[in-house]
């Protein structure tokens, strides 16, 4: 019977694909981005985790009267941030893997 077990430079791969993956997600969670909306009224700085690092808000974007623009803002900014955090996490991967979506990190 013929043996049905991994060959070693597999294996090898495999495990210098894992080191490359873990190295990669590290690289991640370190790095930041940066979004802005409303002409650079709020800016969010997110990192790889993802977790909110900041929030800036310019004095002018600040009405009263006019929360919910504000409130647009800062949810447009957390979101372009997001995606570029997503796209970040993609690419690191991407090249990783060789584009294979390896349980979906890609």
């Amino acid at each position: 019977m013929a043996n049905r077990g991994m060959r070693p430079d597999m294996l090898r791969q495999l495990q210098r694909m894992q080191d490359q993956i873990s190295k990669a997600q590290q690289e991640i969670e370190e790095s930041t981005v940066e979004a802005s909306a409303g002409g650079g009224a709020v800016t969010v700085v997110v990192n790889g985790q993802p977790r909110v690092q900041s929030v800036k808000i310019e004095p002018e974007a600040v009405d009263p009267d006019d929360v919910e623009m504000l409130e647009d803002l800062i949810v447009a900014a957390l979101n372009e941030a997001l995606d570029k955090v997503r796209t970040m996490q993609a690419e690191r991967f991407g090249s990783v893997t060789g584009g294979l979506d390896i349980l979906g990190l890609t």
